[in-house]
């Protein structure tokens, strides 16, 4: 299977041409809606390429940061698909312009997570040449994230609240359920999206450290909402992250009532791990969310880790990001778990994903956009219901860092088995 990804990325790089100064990676041969680049999907691929490929991995940090607007907007997702249908019939994914053409949306972005893959370069290469360029991008990236997707009352937001084109990277997912043009929350604070605005703070802050500039205020930027993490989307009943009106919906209430019940109404997604992924949560509240939640077979530790949805939750569906595993989340998790000292959970998470994800290989030949939290086919899996592609993608490398997962592995094995 990782002899057939690495066919893949050599495969889904295209010569240089307009607006790319260099070779680019698109989202994967079988995304439908292709062939395009960006969107977190290649942020995933460059992960995956390193070490191997660091040249290429420059490449690729240089092809996506050299979109950025004068406004500081990085965009989601570049498209170099020249025909107006994209090969999958009635309706083209959010944000896709409808007549064709290299183009972008000028107003939707998505997960800012390309920093880690450019802090790694750096600190797998010692290439340090090309952090005043990054610290330059995320300044004005952080600058635009702070002009345009402030929440209330404090934090960050993707618009996913109103608008339903999943600038989050999450279509369709659970947290969005009863939100939108007239039904926004008062509180519209998104977990995600404060964990990687928080991120970027403190990426900005240790590369400008690194260039000799100032980073006391990112620093203090980035304390402020860590804080607000640890006290505002922090619910210490149930042990887990939420968007800000999910506990402003439902406090937690008086200790003496909790009687370790849930929260009832509450919806359970793999958005609440972001703030220990980015290292945001307090040792307490990681080691909490670790085993209470991610390492709970009975919530997101499936027998092909991490669901989406834990398997717990009434919202639980075999669809999409309602449910199904995208391996690149079980990657990120994993990655907390290291974060947080805990190496053993993140080898069993990785394990099970590697294993099952080589077993549907073996099966079908081809890796898939997401698949089975219960070891099932992924061909049995539901994509968008309203659409005539109902089933996921089959090669689709944006979400499948399969070669990342695996030296992560290699990297979290017990001493004593290496």
């Amino acid at each position: 299977m990782l002899q057939y990804v690495v066919k893949l990325h050599v495969a889904d790089t295209h010569p240089a041409e307009a607006p790319f100064e260099f070779a680019w990676e698109d989202t994967g041969r079988g995304y439908g809606y292709g062939p395009g680049t960006g969107h977190w999907d290649l942020v995933h691929e460059i992960l995956d390429e390193l070490p191997a490929a660091p040249e290429h991995a420059r490449e690729q940090l240089l092809n996506d940061v050299h979109l950025q607007l004068p406004s500081g907007f990085l965009p989601g997702l570049y498209w170099m698909r020249q025909d107006r249908v994209g090969g999958v019939g009635d309706r083209l994914p959010a944000g896709v312009p409808a007549d064709g053409g290299e183009k972008f949306s000028p107003t939707q972005g998505n997960p800012p997570v390309w920093v880690v893959a450019a802090d790694d370069y750096m600190t797998d290469t010692g290439d340090k040449s090309l952090a005043p360029l990054f610290l330059e991008t995320v300044t004005k990236q952080i600058g635009w994230f702070e002009r345009e997707r402030r929440a209330k009352p404090d934090g960050f937001l993707y618009l996913d609240i109103v608008n339903s084109k999943w600038e989050s990277g999450v279509d369709e997912g659970i947290r969005f359920d009863g939100t939108g043009v007239g039904h926004e929350p008062a509180s519209t604070a998104c977990v995600d999206a404060t964990a990687h605005v928080y991120q970027m703070y403190v990426y900005a802050a240790k590369w400008a450290r690194m260039t000799g500039k100032d980073a006391n205020g990112f620093e203090a930027k980035a304390a402020h909402l860590r804080e607000f993490m640890r006290t505002r989307l922090w619910s210490e009943r149930d042990g887990f992250f939420y968007d800000s009106w999910v506990l402003d919906r439902a406090p937690d209430g008086p200790r003496a009532s909790w009687k370790g019940t849930l929260t009832p109404g509450r919806a359970h997604s793999f958005e609440g791990f972001w703030p220990m992924v980015v290292g945001a949560a307090s040792t307490v509240q990681a080691g909490r969310v670790l085993s209470e939640w991610l390492m709970r077979k009975d919530r997101f530790f499936t027998p092909h880790p991490i669901a989406t949805v834990a398997a717990s939750d009434p919202k639980f569906e075999l669809r999409m990001w309602r449910g199904p595993v995208w391996n690149s989340m079980t990657y990120w998790a994993a990655r907390g778990a290291v974060r947080y000292g805990d190496p053993e959970d993140a080898h069993k998470l990785l394990e099970a994903a590697l294993d099952d994800s080589a077993a549907q290989f073996d099966r079908s030949g081809v890796v898939w956009e997401f698949y089975h939290p219960m070891g099932g086919h992924p061909e049995e899996l539901k994509r968008k219901p309203q659409t005539k592609r109902n089933e996921p993608f089959p090669d689709y490398l944006g979400h499948n860092p399969l070669l990342a997962m695996a030296r992560l592995w290699v990297e979290t094995r017990p001493k004593l088995a290496r």
